[in-house]
């Protein structure tokens, strides 16, 4: 059985994450996705099932959402939006798919620990997280390990700027069921 004061650190470090993020900056990343007209998202490792999980929401809130690097992944130029997550920064094909999108034309929410390292610098719009990952886990005494404070609150994060999608497009909890699946 886990410790009590061991949950309850975990608990507090996924809160300092999801907290660490203004309810503005969720506003406009919520404004970022409703406006465009199809959405990308990637990242790699376990951030990636978070944004898989994010395009799966979107999907249900009525957004033309795809995940980078499935078959059925349109162009992307202007007018559309590509969303990264990127925790520590540095991931040399986060920064290729960030510039393809660019150079296309299309529009970039990056999500990030680390919003002083690229590819920040060519996004429209940046959340940063304050929660630990890889990048600064060397020393950590961190109840979650390596990036799980910054995943787990990501996740949260995803699903509250998805709440804001369904409600600007004037949705509500029985349509986005209505698209959900019923091949499960």
């Amino acid at each position: 059985m886990i410790e009590t004061s061991e949950t309850e650190r975990a608990i507090a470090e996924v809160a300092s994450a999801v907290t660490s993020v203004p309810p503005e900056a969720l506003d406009r990343a919520a404004a970022m996705i409703a406006g465009a007209g199809t959405v990308a998202a990637y990242a790699g490792g376990r951030e990636g099932l978070v944004m898989r999980g994010l395009v799966m929401r979107l999907f249900h809130a009525g957004v033309d959402a795809h995940y980078v690097g499935e078959m059925t992944v349109p162009h992307v130029g202007k007018g559309d939006l590509l969303i990264l997550s990127c925790g520590p920064g540095r991931i040399s094909m986060v920064r290729a798919i960030a510039d393809t999108a660019r150079a296309a034309g299309a529009d970039l929410l990056y999500i990030t620990a680390e919003p002083d390292i690229e590819p920040a610098d060519r996004a429209s719009e940046t959340i940063a997280i304050d929660a630990q990952t890889m990048a600064k886990d060397d020393k950590s005494t961190a109840a979650l390990p390596m990036g799980s404070a910054y995943e787990i609150g990501l996740f949260v994060l995803a699903d509250l700027i998805t709440r804001r999608v369904r409600d600007l497009r004037g949705d509500d909890a029985a349509a986005m069921r209505a698209r959900h699946t019923n091949l499960e």
